[in-house]
C-alpha cells in the first residue's frame, strides 16, 4: 500500500527531473549550487585619510630632523659633555630631592587623606584647607616662599634642641626640598584619598565585625587594596616630580637644569648644553618609567587571574611569529 504523503518524485541520478521529462540538468545544478553557495569576496574598506595623515606626519617629522641637522649645532660637544662629571653630578642632585621630595609628599599625603576623610570636622577642615592652599598657588612661588622665609623669621628657635640664623637654615636644597615635598604632599593626599574610596565598604565594615580596630583595618584591608589605583598616579607623580625639580634652579641649588645654564653661559654653548639636559632627563624618566610597570603589575595580581604580557614578552611572540614552519616526520613544527 502507498503512503499518501509521499508523493516527492525522486531525482534522476543523472540530474534528470521526472517533472521536466527528464531535461533537468539545469535544475540539478542549481540545487548543488544552492547547497554550496560562493565565497563571498569581501573587499576591506580604503582610509584614504589615514594614508594621508602619515604622510604628513612623516613630512613634518623629516622636516624637523632636516632643521635640526642644518642649525649650527656642534654635535661633538653634545658627545663629549654627555658624560661629563657636571651633568652626571647635576642628574644625582636632581635624582636625590626628587626621592626626599616624594618621600615627603607620600607620607605627608597619606596622613592627610585620613584626615581628609576622618568624621573630625576639625581634621577634614584642616586637611581641606591644606590641600586648597599647596595645589593652589605655583610651586615657583613657594619655593621663593620658603627661601626668603628670614624675611619673616629672622631666626629658628627651638629652645634648648636648636637654634640658628634663618639664612642659614634655609639654605637652597631645604628650601627647594620642603617647597616640593609639602607641594607634593597636597596631591598625593587626594591620589590616596581616590584609592581609599575605591575599596568597597562593606570590606571595612566585615573588618569591624571581626573585632579589627580602624587602624588595622586600614593597613591590613583597606590600603592593600587601595595600592591598585594608588600606584600609577603616583608613579606618574614621580616621573613629574623629576622635571619639575628643575625649579630650583632659579634659587641657586645646583641640580641637573642649573649645570645645563651654567655650561651654557661659559662656553656660549646653549642649544648644546639644553640637548645634553634632554637627554639625562629622558634616560632617568625612562629607566624610572619602566619601574612604574612592573610595580603596577607586583600589585595587580590581585585583581587579575593572568597577567598581562611584559613588552620583552610581547617581543618575543612577535618574533616567533614570523618563523616559518617546517615539516619533520609529517607533522608541523
Amino acid at each position: 500500500m502507498t503512503d499518501p504523503l509521499d508523493k516527492v518524485p525522486t531525482p534522476d541520478p543523472q540530474g534528470a527531473d521526472p517533472k521536466d521529462g527528464g531535461n533537468g540538468g539545469d535544475h540539478g545544478a542549481a540545487v548543488v549550487a544552492a547547497a554550496h553557495p560562493e565565497a563571498i569576496k569581501a573587499i576591506p574598506v580604503r582610509h584614504y585619510g589615514r594614508w594621508i595623515g602619515s604622510v604628513v606626519v612623516l613630512a613634518l617629522l623629516g622636516l624637523l630632523v632636516k632643521a635640526f641637522a642644518d642649525a649650527q649645532i656642534q654635535w661633538n660637544v653634545v658627545g663629549e659633555k654627555l658624560l661629563d662629571g657636571t651633568f652626571a653630578w647635576g642628574a644625582w642632585e636632581t635624582l636625590k630631592i626628587t626621592v626626599l621630595s616624594m618621600a615627603i609628599g607620600v607620607v605627608l599625603g597619606a596622613i592627610l587623606a585620613v584626615m581628609r576623610l576622618s568624621p573630625n570636622p576639625v581634621l577634614s577642615s584642616v586637611a581641606w584647607a591644606y590641600i586648597w592652599f599647596f595645589r593652589g598657588t605655583p610651586v615657583l612661588v613657594q619655593i621663593f616662599l620658603w627661601f626668603n622665609l628670614s624675611l619673616v623669621f629672622a631666626t629658628l628657635d627651638l629652645g634648648p634642641i636648636y637654634k640658628n640664623e634663618m639664612n642659614d637654615v634655609m639654605t637652597p636644597f631645604v628650601a627647594a626640598l620642603l617647597a616640593l615635598g609639602l607641594n607634593e604632599a597636597a596631591y598625593m593626599a587626594e591620589i590616596t584619598r581616590a584609592g581609599i574610596q575605591s575599596v568597597d565598604t562593606g570590606q571595612t565594615e566585615a573588618a569591624h565585625a571581626l573585632g579589627m580596630k580602624g587602624s588595622q583595618t586600614m593597613r591590613r584591608i583597606v590600603l592593600p587594596q587601595a595600592m591598585r589605583v594608588i600606584i600609577p598616579p603616583t608613579g606618574n607623580e614621580f616621573i613629574n616630580m623629576l622635571k619639575t625639580s628643575s625649579l630650583a634652579f632659579a634659587i641657586g641649588y645646583g641640580e641637573l637644569f642649573l649645570r645645563g645654564r651654567q655650561l651654557g653661559s661659559r662656553t656660549l654653548a646653549v642649544m648644546e648644553s639644553l640637548i645634553i639636559v634632554s637627554i639625562w632627563y629622558l634616560a632617568l624618566t625612562t629607566v624610572f618609567s619602566v619601574g612604574q610597570y612592573y610595580l603596577e603589575r607586583h600589585y595587580a595580581r590581585g585583581s587579575n587571574r593572568t597577567l598581562p604580557p611584559t613588552p620583552l614578552q610581547r617581543l618575543k611572540a612577535q618574533l616567533t611569529s614570523f618563523r616559518v614552519p617546517s615539516q619533520v616526520g609529517g607533522k608541523t613544527v
